[in-house]
């Protein structure tokens, strides 16, 4: 199969869903009001509440929720096939994907900007706000541990890659100052930054940066300094407004993005590469996971993913400018994140092996069990993508690098965001036990939120992308269907059909349930003491709270059919700003200290 025709038709399927069902959602499931007074403009602040250009909003949320993830899913996966991998992608994307996180940002921002969490309280009940601030905890917790140890590889495997990632901040930081303090448009400020993070692409071929020698001399490792450089950076990053970085970084690397798919997209059409690897994998070792259902978690991001949820009522609902706005940035981010995903099938099953003599052979090589499958994914994508390069005329060497800047810097975005929003709940889950020094400060809550991740990457061997990576599906799932559960209550109180949400939302808790159960027999009859005495007791506690969450989605549901159209009390009234809106929570950012 030409992988030509497969990006196609992709793309034809996403443009479909976009032109077509996220109308439907946005005119007949979420009714948005043109008029509606956003938080932004309730709680202006200039720190997190910031009225925004939709286009800049966009940028935000595309490279937030668009980090490592929906590469190294889809990469992993194509290990049972691409079939079932594209599949699950574009269904999910289309039905699912775009269904949270379009409707996840329109709750928040009906409810002024408050997270997820905190809405799960009020619209579900107040034992499923904690239960899900618990579970958003532990899911940011293992991202940002999990893409601080990717960034760290990355950089130790191709140092040349790290002079153009770390000029991409001070750029950032200029283009920053460029929009804002002088109201420029930040289109060709951001264009002119990009391209002086790629001139410096050669200069870091010719001149890489190396801290072997500096990690020997201290008596540590590279992977550690690079996991404590990183986690500086983000302290500091998530504590400054998010005009000054996170913003105007967004903006230069949502045209990276772009960038990058074109390249892609060209070296496929020009290579006409084909896929090698079998669309269902038969000849996989025995004691292989099964693709049913752990693909459906093994593919969070990039066919659904309950971090959007936390990004959407996090910062992104901060910074609408207008609640149409929603469509577009919730929707179309959903359905860029599914793009890239099956660029990175493509990546993984033609583009790594298109300069191979014995393609398959060497794609059975790369793909020979499931373990080599997860050690190989970031790789095996960064390779394919260098090859579409070549296809175009780029050296391969330069090919490369230039896919390792694309995915670390998605991925350090990732981190950033991530970490503001670790911060948002430990002030949320430190005002529930009435801690208020922690609650009320942004410097301490941002120290937990960094130091709690920084711990567990820095575990030596494989713990943070080998263990936590195995529970980060489910718990990433399971966050989605609580998001969707939210979402399906909200709607049906106000009388809409809630059919979208519920479809998604039955069809992900099954299958996370049962992906849980697969996992936990699988621990309890290892031989390995982590399976047994670590992973099997989490992944129990985890299988007990999707139970839960079950349970109290249907209670909340019976409940709100019986009020289904009567006025949400919670909500803001529509095309103007309540006088008696309530401030933002206590433990809200927005209050300096």
């Amino acid at each position: 199969m030409p992988a030509a025709l497969v990006l196609l038709a992709s793309v034809a399927v996403f443009a479909l869903g976009y032109r077509y069902y996220s109308r439907y959602l946005a005119d007949r499931v979420y009714a948005l009001e043109p008029g509606f007074v956003t938080p932004a403009h309730t709680y202006k602040d200039g720190v997190d509440f910031v009225p925004t250009n939709r286009h800049i909003v966009f940028s935000h949320h595309f490279i937030s929720v668009a980090g490592a993830a929906p590469i190294v899913g889809p990469a992993v996966a194509v290990f049972w096939g691409w079939g079932p991998a594209l599949a699950w992608i574009l269904l999910g994307t289309v039905f699912a994907a775009g269904v949270h996180d379009f409707g996840s940002l329109v709750l928040s921002v009906r409810h002024k900007a408050r997270s997820i969490g905190t809405l799960t309280g009020e619209v579900i009940g107040k034992r499923s706000r904690t239960l899900f601030l618990v579970i958003i905890f532990f899911l940011l917790t293992m991202v940002n541990a999990v893409f601080a140890v990717v960034i760290s590889n990355l950089f130790v495997n191709y140092p040349a890659a790290v002079l153009p990632v770390l000029v991409e901040i001070p750029l950032a930081i200029a283009v920053g100052q460029i929009v804002y303090k002088r109201r420029t448009a930040a289109l060709v400020p951001s264009i002119i930054a990009l391209a002086l993070v790629y001139v410096c692409i050669p200069l870091g071929v010719m001149f890489p940066i190396d801290i072997t020698g500096f990690a020997e001399a201290i008596g540590t490792t590279p992977h550690t300094v690079w996991i404590v450089l990183l986690f500086l950076y983000a302290f500091i990053a998530s504590r400054i407004p998010v005009w000054m970085l996170l913003q105007p970084r967004d903006y230069i690397n949502l045209h990276q993005m772009m960038l990058a798919l074109v390249v892609i997209f060209l070296g496929v059409l020009v290579g006409w590469d084909t896929i090698v690897a079998p669309v269902v994998n038969s000849d996989i070792p025995a004691g292989s996971p099964p693709w049913f259902p752990l693909l459906f978690v093994t593919i969070a991001c990039g066919a659904i993913s309950g971090f959007h949820s936390l990004v959407s009522s996090g910062t992104t609902a901060k910074q609408i400018d207008k609640e149409t706005d929603s469509r577009m940035v919730g929707y179309l981010g959903a359905a860029g994140e599914g793009t890239l995903a099956v660029c990175s099938i493509l990546a993984c099953t033609a583009g790594v092996v298109a300069a191979s003599a014995s393609p398959l052979a060497d794609w059975n090589g790369l793909y020979s069990d499931f373990g080599s499958a997860s050690a190989g994914a970031t790789g095996n994508f960064v390779e394919g993508v260098g090859q579409f390069a070549n296809n175009i005329g780029i050296p391969l060497e330069i090919g490369v690098i230039f896919a390792v800047v694309v995915v670390v810097s998605f991925a350090a975005t990732t981190m950033d965001t991530g970490v503001r929003l670790q911060r948002y709940i430990v002030q949320e889950i430190a005002e529930i036990v009435r801690f208020r020094p922690l609650a009320r400060n942004l410097t301490a809550a941002t120290l937990v939120a960094t130091l709690v991740p920084l711990g567990l990457a820095l575990i030596p061997g494989d713990f943070a992308f080998g263990t936590l990576w195995q529970l980060f599906g489910t718990t990433n799932q399971l966050t989605a269907g609580l998001a969707l559960a939210v979402i399906a209550v909200w709607v049906t109180k106000r009388g809409r059909n809630p059919l979208a949400i519920l479809i998604p939302l039955v069809f992900l808790l099954f299958m996370t349930s049962w992906a849980l159960i697969v996992n936990l027999i699988s621990f309890l009859r290892s031989d390995d003491l982590i399976d047994l005495f670590l992973l099997a007791p989490i992944d129990f506690v985890i299988f007990a709270l999707a139970v839960w969450l079950i349970v109290e989605a249907g209670i909340a549901l019976r409940r709100a059919w019986g009020r289904r159209g009567l006025p949400d009390t919670d909500e803001e009234v529509s095309g103007e700003a309540s006088d008696e809106a309530a401030e933002p929570t206590e433990t809200s950012e927005t209050k300096e200290k």
